[in-house]
């Protein structure tokens, strides 16, 4: 016997086959791939249409199933007509208007990070794929998922990995200053637009000054001639350049810092002429995003020093993603960011203030650190308690092992990027709901006096206000430094921990749960032998 079709329609079942069809998984990997591993390693063309194509086969699945979600009864065949204009005249909008482009970008920032969507018409040759789309739809239709313990695998597993992998495209390229030259006795400043620049980047020089550095303007096309193809003026690990005019005085870039110094005998020996100290380079970290290893995106990536006609030089420094510092005629050093046109439309941020909104994600994880903290003296509170009244005698080495494998995850929430952030997060909250389940079960706490209850909350709320002091001071620039911050909030735990410990004497000690049968209650007269 054939199963009975339903009497009422359901796009749901069709919906989530579409979205498991072996193409549609594909073309997820291959987003995902290509997005994040060979967009770095290969970027050009290929890899740049590549990110299309999966992105239209993946989307209008996904689209779909999220519509049954809301519209459970609709037809199938209007589910995916729905999924595939909808996924189609929006990606021809944005690529074809430069302000739909815009807003996307600014929508899609909201959703996964700073990313940035360009309109670009040659884009509209991967709207063939399409058709692939709806041919793996015909295929799926077929073989709808009837089982639910299938429909269920699909949508928890598959529903989110294809949200995040559409969500988490490739990230905004942020500006590098990576290039200063002198082009016909004019000062050039170049620009890198790439995820990973490394020394083998050439410069795309964007901006040239005709009064040594006050004012700046785009490049005309004989500049443009001229510099196309130009590579970095300095280098080797310490880059280094003297004036023409007066060859004794050069000027070097420290390795991995932002310090200039200099030198009056052509480099015998050296002085500092002006620096970002490594408390600041660290507030410009924090602030940054992809700020590479270290913040090695953030150092000095070359100079260029122009002589002028009445005498005297200016200095042109590169500094990665904190722009171009200029040294003036009379000695003086001044950050300028990012010159475009006639004037510094990209100012460089302060050095010596930072907020939270400043951070991006530093705000979530000092939250979870606090949380973190204040269920760790929750925990040691109920270990403690079960040591006293003898019960949960493992409750101790499961507790500590949890706790070890929360704190090591909540390590790697805090390098994770936005498109690994959700797997760390859910880890370190499926660990620590473990934990206080494990500690706060019913069979021992029903044994605990509301005064212990009282004391232990208080316990844990005083940690997280003295930690939380400490985590929003850090997100305000004091300290500086994330591992003092660490080490301070590590310290405040201590009020709460001791107190925690100390609700323990509220615990009534372990008594047999009933009288022992020996020794008799009544004596006994035993005969005795002859």
């Amino acid at each position: 016997m054939t199963p009975a079709e339903p009497t009422t329609p359901d796009g749901a079942r069709p919906a989530l086959a579409w979205l498991g069809h072996p193409v549609t998984v594909l073309s997820l990997i291959v987003l995902v791939l290509n997005d994040h591993v060979f967009k770095a390693a290969f970027p050009g063309l290929v890899t740049g249409k590549l990110s299309d194509v999966a992105g239209l086969v993946l989307a209008p699945p996904l689209v779909a199933v999220l519509v049954t979600l809301f519209v459970p009864r609709l037809r199938p065949r209007v589910v995916a007509a729905l999924a595939l204009i909808l996924v189609g005249a929006g990606f021809a909008v944005v690529k074809v208007d430069g302000y739909a482009a815009t807003f996307a970008s600014q929508m899609w920032s909201v959703v996964s990070g700073p990313s940035l969507i360009r309109a670009d018409p040659t884009d509209l040759l991967t709207l063939p794929a399409l058709a692939l789309a709806a041919w793996t739809w015909r295929r799926a239709r077929r073989d709808a998922v009837g089982r639910r313990a299938a429909r269920l695998v699909r949508l928890v597993v598959l529903l989110p990995a294809a949200t995040v992998a559409v969500a988490a495209t490739s990230a905004a390229m942020y500006a590098d200053a990576i290039g200063a030259t002198v082009v016909d006795g004019r000062l050039a400043a170049g620009v890198a637009f790439e995820a990973y620049p490394d020394d083998e980047t050439r410069p795309w020089y964007t901006a040239t000054s005709d009064d040594a550095g006050v004012t700046w303007r785009d490049p005309t096309p004989f500049e443009e001639e001229a510099l196309r193809g130009r590579s970095r003026t300095t280098t080797g690990p310490e880059r280094e350049q003297c004036s023409t005019a007066s060859p004794q005085r050069c000027y070097r870039l420290s390795p991995g810092r932002i310090r200039v110094q200099e030198s009056d005998d052509a480099g015998r020996t050296w002085r500092l002429s002006w620096e970002i100290t490594e408390r600041q380079r660290e507030l410009l970290k924090a602030r940054h995003q992809e700020a590479g290893p270290d913040g090695a995106r953030i150092a000095g990536q070359d100079l260029a020093v122009l002589d002028l006609p009445g005498g005297g030089h200016v200095v042109l420094v590169a500094n990665g993603r904190d722009g171009f510092a200029l040294r003036d005629a009379d000695g003086g050093w001044r950050r300028i960011g990012f010159p475009d046109g006639w004037s510094s439309s990209s100012g460089p941020p302060p050095l010596d203030r930072i907020s939270p909104g400043d951070r991006h994600y530093d705000p979530l994880w000092a939250f979870l650190l606090v949380v973190n903290l204040a269920a760790l003296v929750l925990v040691v509170s109920v270990v403690r308690a079960a040591r006293s009244s003898r019960a949960g005698r493992a409750l101790p080495v499961q507790q500590g092992a949890i706790q070890v494998l929360a704190a090591l995850v909540l390590l790697s929430l805090w390098r994770a990027t936005f498109l690994l952030l959700p797997i760390p997060l859910m880890c370190w909250l499926t660990l620590q709901a473990g934990s206080l389940a494990l500690a706060f079960w019913p069979r021992r706490s029903w044994r605990l006096p509301g005064r212990w209850f009282a004391e232990v909350l208080t316990a844990a709320a005083l940690t997280a206000t003295l930690a939380g002091a400490v985590m929003v001071g850090w997100l305000y620039g004091r300290p500086v430094y994330i591992t003092t911050a660490v080490a301070l909030a590590g310290l405040a735990t201590v009020p709460g921990l001791l107190l925690g410990w100390r609700a323990a004497r509220l615990v009534e000690p372990w008594r047999p749960p009933f009288d022992p049968p020996y020794p008799p209650a009544v004596p006994v007269d035993r005969p005795r032998p002859g």
